[in-house]
């Protein structure tokens, strides 16, 4: 699978697409906090990641979520990398603990995707 960058909208239709071509019901995702950005497409987290950061991305700013297109609510996103384990940034698990954190993905998340 091709990793895509994408900055602008796309829809759920489109999201199910890919997650057809790859996982079944699942797409992977690091989405860049700061450039407001997400990778999407690839096998694993650390590809995506690996894609951002050769586009000047910065380390600290891109953490791994799973997107169930076919679910909606809490349920769509699920914040589980791990490339989200960084005790030098306090995050101790593959989960994401830092509600701020959280709430920006969810909020970049929403402005790419559209239903």
């Amino acid at each position: 699978m091709d990793i895509k960058i994408i900055e602008g909208p796309i829809t759920k239709e489109e999201l199910m697409r890919i997650a057809e071509e790859g996982f079944g019901d699942m797409v992977k995702a690091v989405v860049d906090i700061e450039k407001g950005i997400m990778a999407i497409g690839g096998e694993l987290h650390s590809d995506e990641e690996g894609k951002l950061l050769s586009l000047s991305s910065k380390q600290e700013n891109l953490w791994g979520i799973n997107l169930y297109p076919q679910k909606t609510g809490e349920e769509f996103i699920e914040f589980d990398s791990i490339i989200n384990l960084r005790p030098a940034q306090g995050n101790r698990s593959r989960s994401i603990g830092n509600p701020n954190i959280q709430n920006k993905i969810i909020e970049i998340v929403k402005n790419i995707i559209k239903a």
